[in-house]
């Protein structure tokens, strides 16, 4: 089974993620297991017509024999030939392997003197490892087909503008800088800007998030995200290649090649512990007997335990149901909008014991936005609106953060002049015929304004009209709304430190901190004193426990790079978060850190289950076979049902609530 497992998923990363070879792929794995059903049906019904012979016509063994090989050559073929297969390339001991030798040893059983006749449970042993193939196969079929129906983000067709003429593409032939046409319902083909049209994106396959994303023209756009409502004409920015949704198929499918610690000590431990195994039967067969003094009256009983003791021993539930487990629970994140690169990270993120926040875009937006305004003149609206006509050209972030505060000023008919900016000062004009500075309090005490501060923290915009003060705005980058309740759900995950670093001033560090209700935090730094201060907090951990660093991925490379694992803000589709970082939230939401903490150490739990669960059947088993208290039916329960119930319980991981 393992092997069969193997296979599959070089398959899935032999081919190209086309949706031609994807459908292909669905179809081949769908008539798949038709054939085997099929292929079990006629070996039942032959399995019933042999034991019909076998008691109603009196054969010499060897015609026996035959009559039962046609079942078991229909129903084992396969396996026998992975077992020379496996023997051939220097991979003796494998599943196979373990069930051709069990099955033939019982075939062989019955020519021995004094011993009865195994036929039946050689079949059926065979015939019930391929019934563990069916459902191992079904169950990875599904957990797959989830994984890309919950990633269904892949665009099938582009519709180009060329010569005047709309043409249907595949998006790997847009070239960078093409016009492409969206209709309502169909999925954005490629990232880039909006030409025209405005609409509403659905990011629920990127983000996890159902809310709608607004957007119009000079908005950017990413490939994955469904259009709803209006037709919009996009520019192509990237090639496909390179498109957000392009990296995040590639990062889902290739995740499962990054091993976690219990994968990768199963497949060392199925290497070590089969070769026991097979030595363990041989003598297990051969010494009782000779001890005993009556070899020939007594091996073929312990042949037989023997036997049952090799079908057993089989490691397949932990070989197919762990890496499956954790391929189950990656799909399950990016479902969340959370991608996790690798089963490995899955480890550490369970045992996450500090998590380090980077301030500004992880727990603030990173933008300004008006947080007061006290007007000394006029009222709140009308200040506003005189400061953002004199912003109206400013390039400066603080002059967009007030134009967003009054978006109604491009459409009040006031007639702005005279516009003048002062270096290091602010802005002035006169708006209809009124002279209105905005600045701080350098232009103030230039225009002889008597201005007074507020006791708010953030960059602070004096406003004075025809040479008298109107009074102040506020301006601060604004907390995101489930930054504090993140660190509080990661406080009641018994993380039990957490701290924010940031390179603004001391007083903006220390508000944000009271607000969020951090104990620790470090201001004024720059990137090089964020890794010193990773290090001293990674020597400070306990040995078991893990330090994740959160940040925005652009500027915080090297601390991401430091960290046990580094957690970026994906900003919908940043290429700096995607490269740099170990998990990428796709949302942008620090409450998502602490739902990945939870899906990790669920799917480790899961893991854990399979892995005890299968070991204490089959242990309890082999002592009972060793004694001779086992049968057949048994050991087929130990290794296939084990199986089956460990590949449904694997399967467990793909929800998440």
């Amino acid at each position: 089974m393992a092997n069969h497992l193997h296979e599959h998923h070089h398959h899935e990363h032999g081919h190209e993620h086309g949706c031609d070879s994807c459908c292909s792929h669905e179809h081949h794995h769908h008539d798949g297991l038709k054939g085997q059903i099929t292929q079990i049906i006629i070996t039942i019904a032959l399995l019933i017509a042999a034991v019909y012979i076998e008691h109603h016509f009196q054969l010499p063994t060897w015609q026996l024999l035959l009559v039962y090989l046609i079942p078991y050559l229909l129903i084992g073929h396969e396996t026998l030939h992975e077992a020379i297969e496996g023997i051939v390339h220097g991979d003796a001991f494998n599943e196979h392997f373990l069930m051709s030798i069990a099955t033939i040893g019982a075939l062989c059983i019955g020519f021995l003197p004094n011993a009865e006749t195994e036929f039946l449970e050689a079949v059926f042993v065979m015939l019930f490892f391929q019934v563990g193939e069916l459902f191992e196969g079904y169950a990875e079929g599904k957990s797959r087909e989830s994984i890309a129906h919950l990633m269904d983000i892949r665009p099938d067709l582009a519709h180009v503008e060329r010569n005047g003429n709309l043409s249907d593409v595949s998006p790997e032939n847009v070239k960078i800088g093409e016009t492409i046409v969206v209709k309502p319902g169909e999925k954005v083909p490629l990232d880039g800007l909006v030409l025209e049209g405005n609409s509403a994106l659905n990011t629920i396959a990127l983000t996890g998030e159902s809310l709608p994303r607004d957007i119009q023209k000079g908005d950017e756009v990413i490939s994955g995200c469904v259009n709803l409502s209006g037709v919009i004409k996009v520019r192509a920015t990237k090639s496909f290649g390179e498109s957000t949704v392009s990296k995040i198929i590639n990062l889902v499918e290739h995740a499962s090649e990054r091993k976690s610690k219990s994968e990768t000590f199963i497949t060392r431990f199925a290497r070590i512990y089969t070769p026991i195994v097979v030595f363990a039967a041989i003598a297990l067969a051969i010494l009782p007997p000779l001890i005993s003094g009556d070899f020939l009256t007594t091996f073929p009983t312990w042949l037989y335990r023997a036997l049952l003791f090799l079908v057993v021993s089989c490691p397949c539930a932990l070989v197919i149901s762990v890496p499956l487990t954790f391929f189950g629970g990656i799909g399950g994140a990016s479902r969340k909008g959370i991608l996790i690169k690798g089963a490995n990270y899955m480890d550490i993120l369970s045992k996450i014991d500090t998590v380090v926040f980077d301030k500004t875009g992880t727990l603030t937006h990173g933008q300004f936005a008006v947080e007061a305004v006290h007007p000394d003149m006029f009222d709140e609206h009308h200040l506003l609106h005189l400061a953002a006509h004199v912003e109206h050209y400013s390039t400066h972030p603080i002059g967009a953060a007030l134009r967003d505060a009054f978006p109604d000023e491009a459409t009040d008919g006031c007639i702005v002049s005279d516009t003048e900016e002062v270096a290091g000062q602010g802005i002035r004009a006169k708006v209809g015929n009124v002279l209105v500075c905005v600045g701080n309090t350098k232009m103030m005490d230039a225009i002889g304004a008597k201005w007074h501060d507020c006791h708010h923290v953030g960059t602070i915009i004096h406003v004075a009209i025809n040479g008298e003060y109107a009074g102040h705005i506020v301006i601060n980058d604004k907390i995101k709304e489930d930054s504090a309740s993140a660190i509080q759900m990661l406080e009641s995950l018994g993380v039990h430190r957490t701290v924010m670093l940031t390179g603004d001033r001391k007083e903006v560090g220390e508000d944000v901190a009271k607000k969020l209700h951090l104990a620790e935090y470090h201001a004024g730094l720059l990137p090089n004193d964020k890794v010193d201060i990773v290090e001293m907090l990674l020597k400070e951990k306990g040995n078991d426990k893990t330090l994740a660093f959160v940040g925005d991925g652009i500027n915080d490379a090297p601390v991401l790079a430091r960290a046990d694992v580094g957690i970026a803000m994906g900003g919908l589709g940043s290429d700096a978060a995607i490269e740099a970082a170990d998990v990428v939230l796709m949302d942008d939401k620090p409450s998502k850190i602490p739902l990945a903490i939870r899906i990790a150490r669920r799917t480790l739990g899961i893991a854990r289950q399979n892995v005890w669960f299968a070991i204490g059947v089959k242990i309890a088993v082999l002592i009972l076979a060793t004694f001779g208290l086992a049968t057949m039916w048994m050991a087929v329960f130990a290794d296939v049902g084990v199986t089956v119930l460990a590949v449904f319980n694997a399967m467990r991981a793909l929800r998440v609530k």
